[in-house]
């Protein structure tokens, strides 16, 4: 098991910066690949960008250029940095752990933390 948890959110200014962190404790050795995902009022989930063991990333179209998605091993903890903020990305953003057992993939989610961009 993995539990995480996610910090961070917040208002924030069109145009402006915010930084999300997310927590893993458990069985953390198993994680192969960590990420961030949103949802806005009336949308479905969708992903914002995703970083593997080896440090791979890769990101939606949307936020390409503005996030950055890392990891600090020692902490056990990943970040989301936001810039240039814009009022699309107003959404709840949920952390992600992906861990691969045999040939299942198993998902393990944080609770959410919401981010408001608005002036």
């Amino acid at each position: 098991q993995v539990q995480l948890v996610e910090s961070g959110g917040g208002l924030a200014q069109p145009g402006g910066s915010r930084r999300l962190s997310c927590a893993a404790s458990g069985s953390i050795f198993s994680i192969n690949a960590m990420g961030w995902y949103r949802q806005a009022p009336g949308k479905e989930r969708e992903l914002v960008a995703t970083i593997t063991n080896s440090g791979s990333t890769n990101y939606a179209d949307s936020v390409k250029g503005r996030f950055t998605i890392s990891r600090d091993n020692a902490k056990n903890t990943m970040y989301l940095q936001m810039n240039s903020l814009k009022s699309e990305d107003t959404a709840v953003y949920y952390c992600n752990a992906a861990t691969l057992r045999g040939l299942t993939w198993y998902n393990y989610w944080g609770q959410g933390t919401q981010v408001t961009v608005s002036s």
